[in-house]
């Protein structure tokens, strides 16, 4: 049994064992990310990973922008889709951590195709002409409303967004939730749902993965 078998509760270890290899690489930076951070749970991981991977491969996108890089495992994960040519433009603010996500790209097969920035993903937003193809969310919970509205104009018809931990451990179920974080994303999926420019479907992937289309 493995260093990551003995963390899985059962389901999660047969839908591993029933799903794509995990690279090499991703391997590696999972298992340093469980020894040398504090809050390893924050990662992609294995399933979601084969998830963003899919997805990216399915649509071949040029532009793809991830908002909260943490060590790096999404991100690479993601750039398994990129054409040649095709450039991932990655955000996060954690200066300390940034050394972790620096050191794996580098290796990778991908280190020319990866944009890595510490920068807050709001002023990069109002700063950016760019439009992209794909776009996975996964950083501070209480800025997902307005990283929804500041993305919107930089999509295309047939871009994809995603954004995570969706359910919140859960939360999301309450009427009347107290937590910040809590209410702006039960904010945020709604808004998605009533949105009539997008078509999108939440999936019980994990904490969870609101998939919306841009129509």
């Amino acid at each position: 049994m493995s260093y990551f078998d003995e963390q899985l509760p059962e389901m999660d270890r047969y839908l591993e064992q029933h799903a794509s290899s995990e690279p090499e690489i991703l391997k590696s930076l999972r298992k340093e990310t469980y020894q040398k951070t504090t809050q390893p749970h924050m990662i992609s991981g294995y399933q979601q990973g084969r998830f963003l991977t899919i997805i990216s491969k399915i649509l071949r996108p040029e532009k793809i922008l991830e908002i909260g890089t943490f060590t790096g495992y999404a991100t690479l994960c993601l750039a398994e889709g990129l054409p040649k040519g095709g450039v991932i433009t990655t955000l996060d603010i954690n200066e300390e951590l940034a050394y972790l996500p620096k050191k794996y790209f580098a290796e990778s097969e991908f280190s020319q195709q990866i944009d890595f920035r510490i920068q807050d993903a709001k002023d990069f937003l109002k700063e950016t002409n760019e439009t992209f193809d794909l776009v996975f969310i996964d950083a501070d919970k209480e800025n997902y409303v307005e990283y929804f509205h500041s993305i919107k104009p930089k999509l295309k018809s047939g871009s994809v967004v995603m954004f995570d931990n969706v359910l919140w451990y859960g939360k999301v179920l309450q009427e009347n939730p107290k937590q910040k974080s809590t209410q702006v994303i039960r904010q945020l999926n709604e808004l998605i749902a009533a949105d009539e420019d997008f078509e999108n479907l939440i999936l019980p992937l994990r904490d969870g993965v609101n998939l919306l289309r841009k129509i």
